[in-house]
């Protein structure tokens, strides 16, 4: 009789840890999806691309990073020299809610609570060719819980917001010098 428990335990103690590990891997930040069908896990290691720009608006602080195939398309001249940035290339502006630093001798604002990360991907076949091939998403994070969500509004800003930058192949942000 004790035999038989022992790989009934087994069973229901593996079953267990695949449920708890699927529940964890459900609340990741990867598995989002936008309404527009733009993946976060397709910004996989966003945290650690490079700088392209930073930015301020009355409501935030941006740093604005790039994959490798934007950075490099950003090196070769892209878009000044015409033409538009390659399929694959990637771009996030990560936001925060700016508060003044309480230990710079000087008044300087810093970022405080880190609010989204705007995503826009180069995929000519996937993304409409009204915006240029780019697909947009935004991910709101909620510092009490510590979790992401895909804003449930659909985003388009290549025809709206980015249309001013037509001409840039829709990107707002120039790489900056070093």
């Amino acid at each position: 009789m004790q035999r038989k428990r022992k790989p009934t335990v087994a069973i229901a103690t593996a079953v267990l840890a695949v449920f708890t590990a699927t529940g964890f891997y459900a609340e990741d930040k990867y598995s989002l999806i936008s309404p527009g069908g733009v993946a976060f896990s397709d910004f996989k290691g966003y945290e650690d691309w490079a700088v392209v720009s930073s930015a301020r608006t009355d409501e935030v602080l941006k740093v604005i990073v790039a994959n490798p195939i934007m950075i490099q398309a950003f090196k070769d001249g892209f878009p000044g020299n015409g033409k538009p940035f390659p399929d694959g290339s990637k771009i996030a502006k990560l936001q925060w809610k700016p508060k003044k630093s309480t230990e710079a001798p000087f008044v300087v604002d810093v970022p405080d609570i880190y609010k989204q990360a705007f995503v826009i991907e180069k995929d000519s076949k996937r993304f409409s060719k009204d915006d240029g091939g780019w697909g947009y998403a935004v991910f709101n994070y909620e510092a009490a819980s510590d979790k992401f969500t895909a804003d449930p509004s659909p985003v388009n800003c290549g025809t709206k917001c980015h249309v001013a930058v037509k001409a840039k192949d829709y990107i707002f942000h120039p790489y900056q010098k070093r």
